[in-house]
């Protein structure tokens, strides 16, 4: 058995060994997990939220317009780098300060200097940023009480507690403390709080957050059960004036997942100023 086949046998031990391996329907449980389909986009940035939501996404600065490598080829323009409009009025001034560094190095560097992005080196995306990463799908095994989402990329998991209350004392960390319940027979709605704040942003734009980010975030399932869209709302009084809120949409993909290294070749070979990737400096083992 090649490795592909084998984290795909793996993925579907793991469905078949809990107890909502085929989520129940009829009790108002969406049906988002299969070890037979994932979850995928290929747009690495947030979409705006439905009208009458509020402030959406950060954006670009409206003088430097931003095209992907995918819109850049599409129009024959090629594709830009993302300079973020620090004038936005949602932002705190030291957020903005922040952002606006990274806005000078781009300038000053040109086309030498990558911008960090936490997929492209192999960090964990945070919350709600995880929810950015493109090309490659998550997938989802529901038990009663966990729900785990599983990506693709580098493997990493995410835990969401299916319970009402958070813990008294939650201690920072990547993806912080998730909680969860079910509404409607067609979404899942997540709570999360807890999160740390180093390389960790909302966005591919590097918006940063603090540790009193609060982000809830609604999936839910097509009728047909071939989408999957989120509306995210994040609040953190210390990073932002007010609520942001986000979109997201995924299409399902029909295969299992498969086996996707992210640390390989991690070296800044042409001198682009990247972020190191992580290192281990002993093995775990």
């Amino acid at each position: 058995m090649n490795k592909i086949s084998a984290l795909g046998s793996l993925l579907g031990a793991l469905l078949l060994s809990t107890a909502i391996a085929a989520p129940d329907e009829s009790k108002g449980i969406p049906k988002l997990a299969s070890h037979e389909f994932g979850w995928q986009h290929n747009v690495e940035d947030w979409e705006d939220p439905p009208e009458g939501s509020g402030h959406g996404p950060i954006k670009n600065d409206p003088a430097y317009p931003y095209r992907s490598n995918a819109q850049g080829n599409a129009s024959g323009e090629g594709a830009t780098v993302r300079i973020v409009d620090t004038k936005d009025p949602i932002l705190k001034p030291w957020a903005a300060a922040q952002m606006q560094k990274t806005n000078e190095e781009v300038f000053k560097a040109h086309e030498t200097f990558v911008t960090f992005t936490a997929q492209s080196r192999c960090f964990p995306g945070g919350v709600p940023g995880q929810l950015l990463w493109p090309f490659e799908p998550f997938y989802v095994v529901q038990t009663p009480k966990i729900v785990y989402m599983l990506w693709q990329r580098d493997h990493w998991v995410r835990r969401i507690h299916m319970t009402d209350k958070h813990s008294e004392n939650v201690k920072p960390s990547w993806f912080g403390e998730s909680i969860g319940r079910y509404e409607n027979g067609n979404t899942l709605v997540v709570d999360t709080i807890g999160l740390q704040t180093n390389m960790s942003f909302i966005d591919n734009f590097r918006t940063p957050h603090s540790e009193k980010l609060h982000v809830v975030e609604r999936f839910t399932v097509s009728d047909d059960g071939k989408s999957l869209s989120a509306i995210v709302t994040v609040n953190d009084p210390d990073t932002f004036n007010g609520p942001i809120t986000l979109s997201k949409k995924w299409f399902r993909v029909d295969r299992p997942m498969e086996e996707s290294v992210c640390g390989e070749n991690n070296v800044d070979y042409f001198n682009q100023g990247l972020v190191p990737m992580p290192e281990a400096k002993q093995p775990d083992f």
